[in-house]
């Protein structure tokens, strides 16, 4: 029996400037935050019975000096964009003669950044949190416990505490069913982190994390957090008709979204498996356009087929697309701005995060470009962005202005109001849901924020969105909830895409002063870059 231990988990703050940070739209329903911290709660499901354990989350509540006191222990960690805030923590942890536990992707893919930690978890924390208990009650006060990349058995993996959690507090929560991507992009973490053989959990595990979901009294919009669904195409599609058979009998209580590979158009089987279990959106890797600079970002998978049909056909089984693109790739022989606004346009795919490339520790990439002496050094303390707000941490191949000018190009031009409803408008006519969209608590009220901030968000904003929302009314009355959703993003997107317009503007104007100087070049022999 291990004795009693007070953990206080801190969930760290994202950066405020964020693609993923739309708290405006969160507004409308009275959230504080997106996403739930699952990763977190997964761990503490982890620690012995009879430990307490206490929640945080820094993005929806305030850290007070009490929490600290009460705690024996506390554990925080996380992304790339809360860095700044976890190295703030840690330091503000041995102030208080606290011992601090890191763990999470970016102290696995960084964990020289936080060497001041007490502990080190690094990878799955299924496997290794037995011996970090073990330590911890053997006296031991510092330590770094290291699980195999990609190994871990997730059908070991705990039911997560979601009672931790103030639900009433997030626009989604998350679930799991997998880890890993069969893929091998140049630039992507997760096959580094999570390894190319996708690992699922079984049925069971998932109807019992939707279960306890279900008895805590949520309903509405549950997010499956894989970094590719379809990865293992066979589990899914046998987990599939356990998770409609479970929504039927519980009412529908959830709708769905998930992040897959493009291939998915490609199955119409599975499409409609994913329709008939309340999907509803899904988020698509795809990068570029053009099929020569897929080939040479080793994403081959984008090349086999129309990107235009495919998402038409995803758009035709009532899931929605919202897309991820990048430029500053090597391989760009000049201007990709028209070509990937043609690519959006074409789609209809409203919600596209547009970013610049950025160099991410332990990639294909990475390793490249501190091979050819490429990779920039000395950012590592201060980044806390995404791909939006910070990026080209190398020396580009192109004139690194003109890359800029196509990234300000694009993303003046799709988040235009009249460009964004229109693509809206587009896709509410395509977007055929078989299931409505069953109403929950506080739904009116939020329609009826979003139509007074629609009516303060600039100029063409109102007058696009009526357009859309009377097309849609006309012509697929069933698409409304989910295209008044994606109207919603509007409010963060619009500000949000102007204020990194703005700072790629300062930039430019930097470079064309000549204030902007290319940073010291990384070298192999840095140690921190030498594999363990």
């Amino acid at each position: 029996m291990t004795s009693l231990c007070k953990i206080l988990m801190i969930f760290p703050l994202f950066n405020a400037g964020s693609f993923w940070n739309y708290k405006e739209t969160c507004a409308l329903t009275g959230a504080r935050y997106p996403a739930a911290p699952l990763g977190l709660i997964t761990v503490a499901a982890l620690l012995p019975k009879n430990w307490e354990v206490r929640l945080v989350n820094r993005n929806t509540e305030d850290l007070a000096d009490t929490d600290l006191d009460w705690a024996d222990i506390v554990m925080t960690g996380g992304m790339l964009p809360q860095r700044n805030d976890t190295l703030f923590l840690i330091e503000m942890c041995r102030a208080h003669g606290k011992p601090v536990v890191v763990g999470g992707p970016d102290v696995t893919s960084s964990p020289f950044l936080y060497g001041t930690a007490n502990f080190q978890v690094l990878g799955e924390a299924e496997e290794i949190m037995a011996d970090f208990i073990t330590a911890w009650q053997r006296g031991e006060r510092r330590g770094t416990f290291k699980a195999p990349m990609g190994k871990t058995d997730v059908t070991k993996s705990p039911l997560p505490r979601f009672d931790l959690l103030k639900l009433n507090q997030y626009l989604h929560v998350g679930v799991q069913f997998s880890r890993g991507c069969p893929f091998n992009c140049e630039f992507c973490d997760i096959i580094e982190l999570y390894g190319r053989v996708p690992r699922t959990k079984t049925n069971a595990q998932v109807i019992a994390e939707l279960d306890a979901l279900y008895v805590l009294g949520y309903r509405g919009y549950v997010d499956f957090v894989d970094d590719n669904l379809i990865g293992n195409k066979k589990a899914l599609k046998t987990f599939l008709p356990d998770l409609k058979h479970w929504q039927k009998k519980k009412n529908f209580p959830f709708e769905f979204s998930t992040e897959a590979s493009i291939n998915l158009a490609d199955d119409p089987e599975l499409l409609r498996s994913l329709s008939d279990t309340n999907f509803f959106a899904i988020f698509v890797g795809i990068e570029s356009p053009d099929t020569d600079l897929l080939v040479l970002m080793q994403k081959k998978q984008n090349t086999r087929r129309s990107l235009q049909q495919s998402i038409e056909t995803i758009h035709g089984a009532g899931i929605f697309v919202n897309a991820g693109f990048i430029v500053g790739f090597d391989s760009e022989k000049g201007s990709v701005a028209h070509g990937m606004i043609d690519c959006i346009e074409e789609t209809s795919i409203p919600v596209c995060m547009v970013g610049l490339l950025y160099a991410l520790p332990t990639t294909q990439l990475t390793r490249r470009l501190l091979a050819e002496g490429r990779l920039f050094s000395g950012d590592e303390q201060t980044q806390s962005g995404d791909q939006c707000t910070a990026g080209l941490n190398f020396k580009t191949n192109r004139p690194r202005q003109d890359i800029l000018n196509d990234y300000r190009t694009v993303l003046a031009t799709i988040y235009a109001p009249s460009a964004y409803f229109g693509r809206v408008r587009r896709l509410g006519r395509m977007l055929r849901r078989e299931r409505a969209h069953r109403m929950i608590k506080g739904d009116l009220r939020s329609f009826v924020r979003l139509i007074t901030r629609i009516h303060q968000a600039g100029p063409g904003t109102a007058g696009s969105f009526w357009r859309m929302l009377l097309d849609c009314a006309l012509h697929n009355p069933k698409a409304l909830p989910y295209v008044i959703m994606i109207s919603a993003l509007y409010l963060h997107l619009g500000p949000f895409s102007r204020q990194v317009i703005a700072e790629i503007d300062r930039e430019i104007t930097d470079i064309d002063r000549g204030l902007w100087h290319t940073p010291p070049l990384k070298h192999l022999i840095e140690p921190e870059l030498v594999p363990a």
